[in-house]
């Protein structure tokens, strides 16, 4: 596996080793000892699925204390355009995105550390979309920012108008308007 760094600390890439011949291909989609030994320590406990048609775009999510997550995901087929923030308090970065296209051809996996919020849009005309959470998912700790936050300028690659969103991700509040529940100087993997 190889780590590709992105413009924010922590924030990473990862490249599986494909091997490929006649038959078709395999790779290691995941291993807990080169995870933990390449990136950092973490014991995933739900493993998420979801199926979207062209346009639909979910988030931007995140879970609040003590429920935070961090998160592991990648395209098993189709293609996103796949979204984390930064929403930690007094961060280098804070309010910043990294945005990466995944797809089941580049089969790119993106790891979005706790303190971040997370969405994807989809750019084909379907996805199976998955990722692996390091805690459960508690409705009473969701969050949420603003897709189309302008101080975020996120360019989503497909016009507004194509967009298909939930009414819950239709009324996030803007970042600006919220009071993160995450710190920059605490580290959320300790507490």
């Amino acid at each position: 596996m190889e780590i590709i760094k992105t413009d924010i600390e922590d924030v990473l890439l990862l490249q599986p080793r494909l091997f490929e011949d006649e038959r078709g291909y395999f790779f290691e989609s995941y291993s807990k000892r080169d995870f933990d030994k390449q990136v950092r320590e973490i014991k995933f406990v739900q493993d998420n699925e979801s199926k979207s048609a062209y346009g639909v775009l979910r988030g931007l999510h995140f879970q609040k204390w003590p429920f935070t997550q961090s998160k592991l995901v990648r395209v098993l087929s189709g293609k996103v355009l796949d979204v984390a923030v930064d929403i930690r308090k007094g961060s280098p970065t804070y309010g910043k995105s990294v945005a990466v296209e995944l797809s089941g051809e580049n089969k790119l996996m993106f790891f979005i550390p706790k303190g971040f919020a997370h969405g994807f849009v989809v750019l084909s005309p379907q996805v199976v979309f998955q990722y692996k959470c390091d805690e459960f998912y508690h409705p009473e700790s969701e969050g949420g920012i603003a897709w189309d936050d302008p101080d975020l300028a996120i360019d989503w690659k497909i016009p507004a108008e194509d967009l298909i969103l939930s009414e819950k991700d239709k009324h996030h509040p803007l970042l600006r308007d919220i009071d993160s529940p995450f710190d920059y100087n605490v580290d959320l993997y300790s507490m």
